[in-house]
């Protein structure tokens, strides 16, 4: 499942959405820039070129990536990011792993696996450019249908990241996954207490597909979390305000590096 890795260091295991593959978290590189940690982006099995595996709910490929991130990191350490749909996969992950996981991190996360139960807003557009939409072309619906951002940067991210995995997909394998997308795991409600390593729960405030209510009601569950409704923001969020996005991922890094340090010292017996 490893399409690239970048950096040394602790593995930090990304993973993405329903639809597309893992260059729609490619902009994550220039927010991590000189971090230690060793960016480690999964396909999952409709991504272009990728092996289908032949998973046929979410918590069967979420049990696949669990499987392949205990052969990844072995007994050691790591932290884990999960956009969208990958967010499902990333919690199931951390929380599979507690012992080992640094830290956990979602962006627009699904935290309600059926559509028809999330607490969503009207779709609205913050900032409207009609040239930004004329210069979309054949990528218009699919940007204007998600983007609340109509920018000339937002739109070049826009294809640059997100089009070429949406175009690429396997549609047989997302049509197998996505008529059973309610059997997704609910790692929160099947957990044995609380989640304690620092985590970060992004959400965009015009997010209209995933919204923010359903993963805000779960902040009591994660007691090191940071959890953050960014305004002219949707469902990419970190497309669309990437420099305050790459602020909050790097203090959850931080953060995680800190809580490392704090555990090492106390296995040692330092006072």
């Amino acid at each position: 499942m490893i399409a690239q890795v970048h950096g040394e260091g602790t593995p930090l295991i990304v993973i993405h959405g329903f639809g597309v593959d893992h260059r729609i978290l490619l902009p994550l590189e220039d927010m991590l820039q000189g971090r230690s940690w060793k960016r480690m982006y999964l396909d999952l099995p409709w991504a272009e070129g990728a092996d289908d595996t032949g998973e046929r709910t979410p918590g069967e490929l979420a049990d696949a990536v669990l499987a392949e991130v205990r052969e990844i990191v072995g007994e050691g350490d790591f932290a884990v990011v999960g956009n969208s749909f990958g967010a499902i996969i990333a919690r199931h992950v951390a929380h599979a792993l507690r012992a080992q996981c640094l830290g956990l991190a979602t962006l627009a996360g699904v935290f309600q696996a059926d559509h028809t139960l999330r607490q969503l807003p009207e779709h609205r557009v913050i900032l409207h450019d009609a040239d930004v939409l004329e210069r979309a072309g054949e990528a218009r619906d699919e940007f204007s249908g998600v983007a609340v951002v109509h920018t000339s940067d937002a739109l070049e991210r826009f294809q640059r990241f997100v089009l070429p995995g949406l175009r690429g997909a396997n549609q047989q394998v997302l049509e197998r996954i996505g008529a059973r997308y309610t059997q997704a795991p609910a790692p929160e409600a099947d957990a044995s207490g609380p989640f304690d390593a620092p985590s970060l729960h992004l959400f965009g405030r015009q997010d209209q597909v995933v919204g923010s209510e359903d993963g805000l009601a779960l902040r009591n569950h994660y007691t090191r979390g940071s959890f953050v409704t960014l305004d002219s923001a949707g469902h990419n969020a970190h497309l669309e305000q990437p420099e305050v996005v790459g602020a909050l991922l790097r203090d959850w890094l931080d953060r995680a590096d800190t809580a490392r340090q704090m555990a090492s010292t106390a296995l040692l017996g330092v006072e």
